[in-house]
């Protein structure tokens, strides 16, 4: 599959590429995304390295994970990630990590509903996962506000770094009715660009 590029104007999002393997490293450093998230920890450049040059650009050479890089519109500073692992038979997997000086600013939110546009149209999923650590007020937050129904809790239903722990699920299909932003643009409107 060929990476494309989506925007609403305050956030870009587009697969990150060699350039963006330090600021992957330095943000990955944050103790907010190795408790929550399930990138290595200690995580080193090489894990940077790797995830750039092997796991993005393998997934969307095979159409089986799509990462996007968050960015800043203004600057193109990387503020985060945000990526579908696709799950066949129309559904994937959301996931999302942000910067530490990005939070609070609803930067998420609108990555979120770019990314879900996009699956619901351009990629035609019809249903699309969240799931989260329980703890992780922030990313629930994110997923309720993008309208994902919360469905419950897994004990000890995800591993991180080999230890199993709980976590909170919830699903938002194509059909479902989805919260909009005061002066959102249409779907259409936001789909961006390929490349």
């Amino acid at each position: 599959m060929e990476t494309f590029e989506l925007t609403d104007g305050v956030v870009v999002l587009r697969a990150p590429g060699p350039a963006d393997v330090d600021r992957i490293d330095a943000l990955c450093q944050d103790p907010a995304i190795q408790e929550w998230t399930t990138v290595p920890s200690p995580y080193t450049r090489e894990d940077a390295e790797s995830f750039v040059t092997g796991y993005v650009a393998d997934g969307w050479a095979r159409g089986t994970t799509l990462n996007w890089a968050v960015r800043d519109a203004a600057d193109d500073t990387l503020l985060g990630m945000v990526g579908l692992g696709m799950e066949g038979t129309g559904s994937a997997e959301i996931g999302y990590w942000l910067a530490p000086e990005a939070r609070g600013r609803g930067l998420m939110s609108r990555s979120v509903e770019l990314v879900l546009d996009a699956a619901f149209g351009r990629l035609g999923l019809v249903r699309v996962f969240w799931r989260a650590f329980v703890g992780n007020g922030p990313s629930r937050a994110v997923a309720e506000r993008a309208g994902f129904r919360v469905e419950g809790e897994l004990r000890l239903g995800g591993v991180q770094r080999g230890v199993r722990r709980d976590d909170w699920v919830g699903s938002l299909l194509a059909t479902d009715a989805r919260p909009r932003r005061v002066g959102a643009r249409s779907p259409a409107a936001a789909s961006g660009n390929g490349r």
